[in-house]
This record gives C-alpha cells, structure tokens and sequence, in this order.
C-alpha cells in the first residue's frame, strides 16, 4: 500500500500483507486510530488494517483539522481511491464505528463503484437518515462536566479520565470537535450504496437498537446483514474477536470473490440478523 499520511499500519504485518485485502478501520468520536492496529495479529494473512489518521489528529497534529464531516470525507475517500489505484486495485473493506461509522457511511457513497470496493461494516451506529440523533446534538451543546457526563452515557471513557478534569482537559478536545461535527452534519438522500453492507452492533447498546437500524435498508441496494455481539456501544474493548473474526470472515470473502466472480441465482435470500457470542 503507498505511504500516505492518512494511513497507519501494523508493523506485525509484514510478510504476507501486500496481498492481503485491506480493511480501512475509522475510529469513534475523539478516539485513537491506533487501537485499531491491536487487532492485525488476530487477521493473519487475510486482512490488512489501515487505521484511517484524519488531518489535525495523532502525527498530524499541525495540520487543520477539516471543517466539516463532509470534507473529511473527501479527502479520507480521495486518499483511499489514492492508495487503492496504486497497490493494483485489491479488495478492500471500510469499518468504522460510532462517529467512524457515519464517516465511512459518507466515504462509501463516494467509493461507490470504485473497482476493488468490497463493502462496508458499520458498528454501532443508527442509520445515516437518523443522524445526528437528538443525544448527539445535545451533548455537542455542552461544556465541561455536563460534556464528560453526557458523554458517559456512551460508555469507552476510562474512570480515571471521568474523575479527573485536568486529564479531561487534555483528552476530550478532540471529542468535542467530532461531537461537533456530527452535531452540524446534515443527511442527503443518495442512491443506495452497491456494495455489501454489515451493521455490527452491542446487545447491551442503550444508544443504538433495532429501530434505529431499521433505516439502513435504505441505502443499500441490498439488505444489509445484522451482526450482534455481547455487551454495549464499545461490545469490542472486552471481546475484539466480535469485530476481527467478522472482518477476517469478509476479508476471505471478499479475496475469493476478486478472483471468481459468481452470478447470484436468482430468487436467493440474504440472512438476516445473526447473533454472536464470543466465550
């Protein structure tokens, strides 16, 4: 994959990697991209995670900070179609989560039939035609301690960060501007997305329900799969393997579809919900 700024990668992924499909992971609201580099051990040699930096963020700190939600994602979409064209068009998937995930939503419909596009998995997140929830748009509204409660509600702070305002001071920053930038985010009806669509969501999530997932059907031309995994908005800071094992599932998938494509028979059914438990 070509060195971009935009991109960070695992050092254990050295090896078999180039040829792996790449998943571009987007982090949650003031979340660390790097996080994501923990799951490459448990992709092996199918996958290939690009935790996706935006401007004004970790080792881009200088740079400006886009100003809105629909500006980062040009430049995030432009970037991948960048590294895509580059490494011989292999498949590659887009992950986001929370906040991630209503950013991949926009860079998707961007990729849309860009060759090598395989689909996109969308964790905890209410349909794009819901967004910003009325939640969000409050919480963005607020200002120290009333922030870091509200923001509480969707689990993923740390107690010590919670108990401590000067850590908060230095830490929710960035939160506050993504917060923000979903806040003044406007949803645009489009055409449905081509690609395959997963929605990968907590049974415990008290932000993100069935009902808020509904809607999703509309912007894929076909039904998108339902995942379900134990535990709340953040099911994957205690079971990763909720979200590596179904994009290396995806990731194999995807491999073997760029290399023989199959006509899908006519009258077949595409699954519903599907829950997993991890033990």
């Amino acid at each position: 994959m070509v060195a971009s700024p935009w991109f960070l990668t695992s050092e254990t992924a050295a090896g078999p990697a180039p040829a792996a499909v790449r998943v571009y992971c987007f982090p949650h609201a003031g979340g660390n991209p790097r996080t994501f580099l923990g799951w490459q051990p448990a992709l092996e040699g199918d996958a290939l995670i690009a935790a996706v930096c935006p401007p004004g963020r970790g080792h881009r700190f200088r740079e400006p900070a886009p100003a809105s939600l629909a500006a980062l994602a040009d430049g995030a979409a432009a970037a991948i179609a960048l590294a895509d064209d580059t490494t011989g068009r292999r498949p590659f998937l887009l992950f986001g989560h929370s906040f991630g995930a209503a950013l991949a939503f926009e860079v998707a419909r961007r990729l849309d039939g860009v060759r090598g596009f395989a689909g996109l998995v969308a964790s905890g997140c209410a349909a794009p035609s819901l967004l910003p929830t009325p939640r969000v748009v409050e919480t963005a509204r607020l200002e120290g301690r009333a922030f870091t409660e509200a923001v509480g509600f969707f689990g993923g702070l740390p107690p010590e960060v919670m108990r401590d305002e000067a850590v908060q001071e230095l830490l929710l920053p960035h939160l506050k501007a993504d917060f923000r930038m979903v806040a003044a985010h406007r949803y645009r009806p489009g055409p449905p997305l081509s690609v395959p669509v997963t929605l990968l969501n907590g049974t415990d999530d008290p932000h993100v329900g069935p009902a808020a997932l509904d809607p999703w059907s509309r912007e894929c031309a076909a039904p998108p799969r339902r995942h379900w995994a134990v535990g709340g908005h953040f099911y994957f800071e205690d079971r990763a393997d909720a979200a590596t094992s179904l994009l290396r599932s995806l990731a194999r998938t995807a491999a073997a579809a760029a290399k023989v494509t199959k006509p899908v028979a006519s009258g077949s059914t595409v699954p519903g919900d599907e829950y997993v438990e991890l033990i």
